[in-house]
């Protein structure tokens, strides 16, 4: 019955998956399971591998936010950033939070770095 008109189409549509909330960072919950809660989110995907880089990122697909986490040999290890778009001023910037559960100078090199990467975009 849904190929019979036009309008019939559109409600024999599958409905629009519910939208995914923000991910709320909650350092005192650890690394491992900060971890593990940005892999169970709904349309989170592996970035591409990138040898010998100490961290692994995870992309949303509604492209809102990406996450950061360092393996066991990065110096700021371990540690989490969640790099957020926004927009400011009309234009698209992005923002990151982060828990450092290591060496706080190092996370702050590391924070550093990934915020010079997002101004160079």
């Amino acid at each position: 019955m849904c190929s019979l008109a036009g309008l019939a189409l559109t409600a024999c549509a599958p409905p629009a998956p519910e939208p995914v909330a923000a991910f709320e960072l909650n350092c005192a919950a650890g690394f491992d399971a900060i971890r593990s809660e940005i892999l169970a989110r709904p349309g989170v995907k592996p970035a591409p591998d990138a040898p010998g880089e100490p961290y692994e990122i995870f992309n949303e697909e509604t492209g809102r936010a990406s996450y950061i986490l360092t393996r066991p040999q990065a110096p700021a290890h371990p540690a989490v950033f969640v790099q957020t778009a926004t927009r400011r001023d009309g234009a698209r910037v992005m923002e990151h939070e982060g828990c450092a559960f290591g060496d706080v100078a190092e996370y702050d090199q590391l924070l550093a770095y990934w915020e010079s990467l997002a101004a160079a975009r």
